[in-house]
């Protein structure tokens, strides 16, 4: 019995030893494995970094590859000197804040009210909404909506047509119905009525899910272009990425612009502009904004687009 106990307990330890080498395999290969993920992620965005602050003839040559050669911040200090770049940040920002806010009241609003049973024709409302999403007339009439609505060179043209968004309403419906409706019940036997419910008892339920619209909505305003592109014409309504898209068509004329602006010093000359610390310069400060904005918002995402994604 005594040597049947010991050859049983040898193999539980082998079995453990086995067990603990295979663990340490995997978690090697794992960490190897999330690594290159995350370096294939973050390096071209680092490579463009690394050559806005780097020797721009040695850049343009190709020679900037993992660390900065030449380092110096003349690019940026230029590149502030593109004309129109202050309005175009201002006309980004504020559409990217107003519509950003917009949405999301909307979004949370028309979520809320189709989670409601009491609402008119709710079934009926929320299948207009979401029939949106697949079935669309396209540019032309679009653009016809739009100049008969008079939103061509309209600062409104960025912001009306993107309140209702049927992907972020379906998000936010799904998580208020993952939440007890004993909360909305409770609040009726105290006499809360339809918006009292909703701004002092759903809204505050809601910040998960909302800041992952806000993060969706923020990114989609700053980042498009296209409208600006059908809609605009007029220079004042010109957006940042609007004017990345046009500087990366005519990066060459726009270099040197920026050079006849910046003087002839020797020290300027050596890092005079090039095609490419224009793109790539004016690449970092169009992404840089949202790239310092996500931090504060990644702690909601996760759990808001999996709650939002599927009920319970």
């Amino acid at each position: 019995m005594k040597r049947k106990e010991k050859s049983l307990r040898a193999d539980r330890r082998n079995k453990i030893k086995e067990n603990s080498l295979l663990d340490r395999i995997y978690d090697i290969v794992n960490y190897i494995i999330l690594f290159l993920y995350a370096f294939i992620c973050i390096y071209p965005f680092y490579y463009i970094f690394i050559n806005t602050i780097s020797n721009n003839k040695i850049s343009e040559s190709g020679g900037v590859i993992f660390y900065p050669k030449g380092i110096h911040l003349q690019n940026y200090i230029d590149a502030f000197r593109i004309p129109g770049l202050g309005q175009a940040t201002l006309v980004s920002l504020s559409r990217t804040v107003l519509g950003t806010a917009l949405t999301v009241v909307t979004a949370a609003f028309l979520g809320y009210m189709f989670t409601r049973e009491s609402m008119f024709k709710r079934k009926l409302w929320y299948r207009i909404v979401v029939i949106t999403m697949y079935f669309n007339a396209g540019i032309i009439p679009w653009y016809l909506t739009m100049m008969n609505l008079g939103l061509t060179n309209n600062f409104l043209g960025y912001i009306l047509p993107t309140i209702i968004s049927p992907f972020y309403i379906i998000l936010t419906k799904t998580y208020i119905e993952s939440t007890p409706k004993e909360i909305q019940e409770a609040a009726e036997c105290d006499g809360a009525k339809v918006l009292t419910i909703f701004f002092r008892i759903m809204l505050p339920i809601c910040k998960p899910i909302l800041a992952t619209v806000a993060i969706f909505a923020a990114v989609g305003h700053w980042n498009s272009f296209q409208d600006t592109l059908l809609l605009m014409t007029q220079e004042k309504y010109y957006t940042l990425q609007f004017l990345l898209y046009r500087y990366l068509q005519s990066s060459q004329s726009l270099s040197s612009i920026v050079n006849a602006t910046a003087g002839s010093s020797e020290a300027m000359l050596a890092n005079a502009q090039t095609q490419t610390s224009i793109r790539m310069t004016v690449t970092i400060i169009v992404a840089l904004p949202i790239i310092l904005v996500y931090p504060f918002f990644q702690r909601f995402f996760s759990k808001g687009i999996m709650l939002g994604a599927v009920k319970g």
